[in-house]
């Protein structure tokens, strides 16, 4: 009988199915893909936000209402110093999908402390969150409309949750 040198095919296999099992496990703490889908998802809602805006703000301007607070364009979008409102006839009804309630889920902010109204808008899920649900996911983007005609709507992301 000859001396055997290397492995035997039970040894391989063994070894690749641990391989395999360390790299079930490890896999998703490295590559994490469900985290940055919702963080781009976000970050595409707040460009879908912006663009909204600077429509109505273009659309405000050619009917003259820029610098006017608590108004509504001709097609009934509630805007304030020209950019959409933070409300379901405002910002809601001008970004395609924000309406979907099997795509997102937003609420109005009640927080009174805030200098202009903001709109907390997150993932949809059942059920259907409010604000304090939203916010407490720390995964939302927050429009908080224009404060005066010499200031703009401002868009937050906020995703230390997702």
């Amino acid at each position: 009988m000859k001396k055997q040198g290397g492995f035997t095919l039970i040894e391989l296999v063994v070894v690749i199915v641990i391989l395999g099992i360390l790299a079930v496990t490890a896999a998703p703490r490295f590559l994490n893909l469900q985290s940055d889908a919702r963080e781009s998802s976000l970050q595409g809602l707040k460009g879908a936000m912006a663009g909204a805006g600077s429509i109505v703000y273009g659309k405000a301007a050619i009917e003259g209402k820029e610098r006017l607070a608590g108004e509504k364009l001709e097609d009934e979008t509630e805007i304030e110093f020209g950019y959409p409102a933070a409300t379901e006839n405002g910002i809601v009804s001008v970004v395609q999908g924000l309406e979907d309630d099997s795509e997102w889920n937003w609420a109005l902010s009640t927080d009174a402390s805030a200098a202009t109204p903001a709109i907390v808008v997150t993932f949809a899920g059942d059920p259907k969150l409010d604000e304090t649900g939203i916010t407490d996911t720390n995964c939302f983007v927050t429009y908080s409309e224009a404060a005066n005609s010499a200031s703009t709507s401002s868009i937050e992301i906020t995703d230390s949750g997702c």
